[in-house]
């Protein structure tokens, strides 16, 4: 496994373009940070999250910094990109409030995209807006670095036994 790797990395660094290089730093500083255990999971890691949750306000924000890994084909961030944080940061609010051995898990995601991911940051914010005993309803907002917001969402999420 190790010499399968290490000949993918070498071949990427030598016919690697500064862009392609630049990229994979990117997603290998994701990546060891997520096994030096500064992340609990992959996509934290891979997306270099920063979280703040406030438990009594039942409100989370993730911001993330961009970077030409998470672009489309129109250089803007991918619309699954800006779902994916959107999804983060409502389920990571909903879990942050749950009692221990429970759980949730997205039902339905609604979103609505304003204006293309531009800038340097992603910053997404969540708040609780139902808390029923078998489902949550969250609502989400995903603003760029200049303040503009890109996208609104609402959720609704099963809430599970672990």
């Amino acid at each position: 496994m190790k010499n399968t790797l290490q000949q993918l990395l070498d071949n990427c660094i030598e016919k690697g373009s500064d862009s392609d290089l630049s990229a994979l730093e990117y997603i290998l500083k994701g990546l060891e940070k997520k096994i030096d255990h500064k992340y609990s999971q992959y996509i934290d890691g891979l997306l270099h999250m920063e979280r703040k949750i406030d438990r009594e306000k039942k409100t989370c924000e993730i911001t993330v910094p961009l970077n030409v890994v998470w672009n489309n084909s129109l250089d803007i961030v991918h619309g699954g990109i800006t779902a994916t944080l959107l999804d983060t940061v409502m389920g990571t609010v909903i879990n942050a409030i749950l009692p221990e051995g429970f759980g949730a898990v997205t039902n339905q995601l609604n979103i609505h995209y304003i204006a293309p991911g531009l800038g340097d940051t992603l910053t997404c914010k969540a708040e609780i807006i139902h808390h029923g005993s078998k489902t949550v309803v969250v609502s989400g907002e995903a603003f760029r670095s200049d303040g503009k917001k890109i996208a609104h969402a609402t959720g609704t999420f099963f809430i599970i036994q672990k």
